[in-house]
């Protein structure tokens, strides 16, 4: 993930106009992210919150994760037909995709999960996950529960949502000898830096030689809680839109991959850090005082934060930017909030 600093007064750096989306810096950082696990992972690493008040979920979620790469290693699971891990959910007596696809005990097992305290179900029961640049990483559970996959993500550092599926994997892992190896099932949870929507559930599977992965049973999760608050800043105040103001415009950055409003408090110190450096002739200079953080999606799928800086701190009532089209994408904003810096910026040397 690119961290460049927002300067406005570097040379060759292009901006958008004054609180439009800046497209070519989209597209460019968009480009190197992860959006989502390999199709035969059955667990990836996850940057852990060390607070106090989550010390003890970490500590287990680590004791998790730590004990499945072993067994990983032990194995050696990446060998030609070697034995593949886990697979501890139910699976139907017919071992074919349309069976598995169709298995009743995944749909009811699905629509009938437990909704945890703190979060809303964005979707349920699909027959795929989700893939967008917002992806945190991998854990294999044991059972279909909706609170382990909460705890993994509340443990979890930027984590905002999780997805939970059933998925198809082979027993062996799939060689020239075992092209296409007898089935068991995998209990997927992917954890995410952004709400997850059914716009973003594309991955249906896939192929490891001749065996058909496929998922079944997805539902998935978003908090509901704001940002976290940043040091040196009031705030977060919600925003239904983004921030349209008729003036005191800075700049802007946008960061792909998790919803992060910690960049832009960083990006907007060092914007008016460098600014002050550089003073106008009178000693004037433009300080970030308030910045508009939001997550920007494309077509309902999360593409990552978005920050816009200006030099005096705006309110609701200007918040009336809900997103724009490109061609026949549209691009729109969500979890919009304002943080003001204090205390103000003076912005004069």
């Amino acid at each position: 993930m690119r961290s460049t600093c927002l300067v406005a007064a570097l040379a060759g750096l292009a901006y958008a106009a004054p609180q439009k989306l800046n497209f070519e810096e989209i597209d460019s950082d968009a480009g190197s992210i992860t959006t989502g696990p390999p199709v035969e992972a059955v667990s990836q690493p996850i940057s852990y919150n060390a607070a106090k008040e989550k010390a003890a979920a970490a500590a287990e979620v680590t004791e998790d994760l730590s004990s499945q790469s072993k067994r990983l290693a032990r194995r050696g699971v990446n060998d030609p037909c070697s034995q593949q891990p886990d697979g501890y959910g139910p699976k139907p007596a017919e071992d074919t995709v349309p069976a598995f696809l169709g298995f009743q005990t995944f749909s009811d097992t699905a629509n009938n999960a437990a909704t945890p305290q703190g979060y809303s179900r964005s979707f349920a029961n699909l027959k795929a996950s989700v893939n967008a640049n917002t992806y945190l990483g991998l854990a294999t559970l044991q059972t279909y529960d909706t609170i382990k996959c909460q705890q993994l993500c509340d443990a979890a550092d930027l984590c905002t949502a999780f997805n939970i599926y059933f998925e198809r994997d082979p027993t062996l892992n799939p060689a020239d000898a075992c092209p296409n190896p007898a089935s068991f099932t995998n209990i997927k949870c992917t954890l995410w830096g952004s709400g997850v929507t059914p716009e973003a559930a594309v991955n249906d599977g896939g192929y490891r030689r001749d065996f058909h992965v496929v998922i079944a049973g997805s539902n998935g999760y978003t908090k509901d809680n704001p940002p976290d608050a940043q040091p040196g800043f009031d705030g977060p105040t919600k925003f239904g839109g983004a921030i349209a103001a008729p003036g005191n415009y800075v700049g802007q950055k946008f960061f792909a991959g998790p919803y992060d409003a910690g960049k832009c408090s960083g990006a907007c110190q060092a914007t008016t850090s460098y600014n002050k450096r550089h003073p106008r002739a009178d000693g004037t200079y433009d300080a970030c005082n308030f910045y508009n953080v939001y997550l920007l999606s494309k077509n309902n799928v999360p593409e990552g934060t978005y920050c816009s800086f200006y030099s005096t701190v705006f309110g609701k009532q200007y918040a009336t930017n809900f997103g724009q089209y490109r061609g026949s994408d549209y691009y729109s904003i969500s979890s919009s909030y304002g943080f003001s810096l204090n205390p103000q910026d003076p912005q004069h040397v």
